[in-house]
């Protein structure tokens, strides 16, 4: 049993985690490298990471700096930002191509943070499928007579306990993100 708790915690660990990534690429009012992890750029034929391309620097509050680190893969990093739903436009002066942030109106503000709300969910329901699934080997190993109905309680109970600290953790993660967009 301590061996599905353990896989439980690692996969549940793993939902917030993964939430905590998608939430760093989530634009707030402030400029951060991390907006531009999930921008893919055909280069050379094939789909490669900008981080990958490109050395990229957040200098000041509002503006991200891409510096290539082929200069014939301008346009193309170019294009992936304009593609991308970032909402930015680049501007390039032949060796930087740069970022400016603009300032976040008050309903972009609102539509990120039900982004943010779909992402916490879409968390919660990954933690508590993690629940559901190792619940459900605990009973078919009860059911084989591999432990007690005394161990398959307490073990479900610590499983629970563990779901709802990870629900918390996720609603904490979403309170904390919600009050950065929100931040003017």
């Amino acid at each position: 049993m301590k061996e599905r708790i353990d896989d439980a915690r690692r996969r549940m660990e793993g939902a917030t985690k993964n939430l905590s990534n998608e939430f760093s690429a989530l634009r707030t009012g402030r400029a951060s490298t991390a907006l531009l992890d999930r921008i893919n750029v055909n280069a050379y034929g094939a789909m490669t990471p900008l981080t990958q391309l490109a050395k990229i620097h957040a200098p000041e509050a509002r503006l991200i700096t891409v510096q290539p680190f082929d200069k014939t893969m301008m346009t193309d990093i170019e294009r992936a930002i304009m593609e991308s739903d970032l909402g930015l436009t680049p501007s390039n002066d032949g060796t930087t191509i740069r970022l400016p942030l603009p300032q976040l109106t008050e309903e972009r503000r609102k539509e990120l943070v039900k982004v943010a709300h779909r992402m916490a969910e879409e968390a919660r329901v990954a933690v508590r499928n993690v629940r559901r699934d190792i619940l459900n080997e605990m009973k078919r190993a009860e059911k084989d007579g591999e432990v007690s109905k005394n161990d398959l309680g307490r073990a479900q109970d610590d499983v629970q306990k563990l779901t709802d600290a990870e629900v918390k953790s996720v609603d904490e993660m979403l309170a904390r993100k919600e009050a950065e967009i929100m931040e003017v």
